[in-house]
């Protein structure tokens, strides 16, 4: 069992040329399901049927694993199974019939309008890298980025004429974000009195620069988020995804189409935009308690 688990790890990083994040969670799965699988009597993956995989996963469940933890998993079991078919070391995939868990889906959190406004007031410009700090936070909640699209957005992607900035998000997909008036006046303020002097030799097209002239770090846009956020006074943990659900959030309150919202966010899916409709009902559930008569 232990060889076959071997054999289909390295498969994962020759023939596929999968991370090796990957493959370690993957061999994490399968490292937990072979001894579970030993202790029942199992010697062979062949001993094991259907049941014994929606048995491994509902032991799982009761050991804390939560929904998406769970999915992960069950993908693990499918790719490994369907392997092992397709190597004829079994004739049959007992991992094709079992069924995702159902999604506990969690409301992602959001900032009001007014605590956004403050935050974002609260950066003084004319203090060191006030001006960088400020664009990363407009930008963030002008135009729904995400981290990583904010790290490598570079100057040639950047269209200030048209207020547009070309990113590529998850599955290497390009989508073109509008850059709203505030967010243009931080981010012009920024390249035009402060990222000339952040620039080094070596330095490349990225947009925002630390000190040292390379481009940011997502820990260090975490860090900046963070700081800024305590220095406004803000006991909200602020995160840079937090500005990304607001922006979402208060697109829709103010009428816009989930369908517009959804390529703004750079949603492959409809269902994951869907989200925010649930924030959105429960704010009114809300307001509707505190202030109704009879709420």
């Amino acid at each position: 069992m232990q060889m076959q688990i071997d054999s289909f790890i390295l498969y994962l990083a020759t023939e596929r040329g999968l991370s090796t994040a990957y493959q370690l969670s993957v061999q994490q799965t399968l490292d937990k399901l072979r001894p579970w699988a030993e202790k029942r009597g199992h010697q062979a993956w062949r001993d094991l049927g259907t049941d014994d995989l929606t048995n491994f996963l509902t032991d799982e469940r009761k050991g804390g694993l939560d929904a998406s933890s769970l999915r992960i998993e069950m993908v693990h079991l499918k790719i490994f199974f369907r392997f092992l078919v397709k190597r004829n070391h079994l004739e049959a995939d007992p991992a094709e019939p079992l069924l995702p868990p159902k999604s506990s889906a969690k409301l992602p959190e959001t900032l009001n309008a007014e605590v956004v406004a403050n935050f974002l007031s609260s950066i003084d410009p004319t203090q060191t890298l006030g001006r960088r700090d400020l664009a990363i936070l407009e930008l963030f909640y002008s135009s729904g980025l995400r981290l990583s699209e904010i790290c490598h957005a570079r100057l040639e992607t950047l269209d200030l004429d048209d207020n547009f900035l070309r990113v590529t998000g998850k599955g290497n997909k390009t989508r073109l974000v509008p850059v709203g008036g505030r967010a243009k006046e931080a981010v012009t303020a920024y390249l035009t009195s402060e990222r000339p002097n952040l620039v080094k030799p070596k330095t490349s097209s990225h947009i925002f620069l630390s000190i040292r002239g390379g481009p940011l770090s997502p820990d260090r846009v975490r860090q900046i988020v963070k700081e800024r956020a305590k220095r406004a006074g803000i006991d909200q943990n602020i995160y840079p995804h937090l500005l990304r659900h607001s922006f979402a959030t208060h697109l829709l309150e103010n009428g816009a189409d989930l369908r517009v919202i959804q390529e703004l966010l750079g949603h492959a899916d409809i269902s994951t935009t869907q989200i925010y409709t649930h924030v959105d009902q429960k704010r009114l559930k809300t307001v509707h308690k505190n202030f109704h008569p009879r709420g």
